[in-house]
């Protein structure tokens, strides 16, 4: 089993073999594809799950520094916090697999902190507006976890 995300239609597949079992709308970066540590973009090539955080929570769990704030998103939350970047559900955490290109150094996946990860903002899945992160639907991030073991291989490209 593998993920593979299209950074050009913003599509996230989860492959078994030659079958797709699930496709999901997906928000990578605003900023673009690219590896550089403070760029804001995501990240491209070959990577696998280093850490999955949030089994059990409840739909919309805040998660801040990969730890549940024990809050649960709603619109009065997101008033109160306005300029926070909201990870939410549950979060798989990815580390590079190409060392110079998305591993060790200024380009390292892992120590950037990017993730694939629940959001609010379900109506802007299908375009670019993260940080660097892949978002998902909490439904469907909640769905992925449960599917996906540690270190599947995860793919973004172009």
């Amino acid at each position: 089993m593998r993920i593979d995300i299209d950074l050009g239609s913003q599509r996230l597949r989860l492959i078994d073999g030659a079958r797709v079992l699930r496709e999901y709308p997906v928000s990578t970066a605003a900023n673009g594809p690219g590896e550089i540590a403070g760029s804001g973009c995501t990240p491209r090539g070959r990577h696998y799950i280093r850490a999955k955080i949030g089994a059990g929570l409840p739909p919309g769990a805040v998660l801040r520094a990969r730890r549940w704030t024990g809050e649960i998103w709603t619109p009065a939350l997101h008033a109160r916090y306005p300029g926070r970047d909201w990870i939410l559900s549950r979060i798989l955490w990815l580390c590079g697999c190409e060392p110079g290109r998305n591993r060790l150094g200024c380009v390292d996946s892992f120590r950037r902190y990017i993730y694939l990860h629940g959001t609010p903002y379900a109506e802007t899945l299908g375009t670019p507006q993260s940080k660097g992160c892949v978002r998902l639907r909490n439904e469907d991030i909640i769905e992925l976890f449960e599917l996906v073991p540690p270190r599947t291989e995860v793919d973004l490209h172009e």
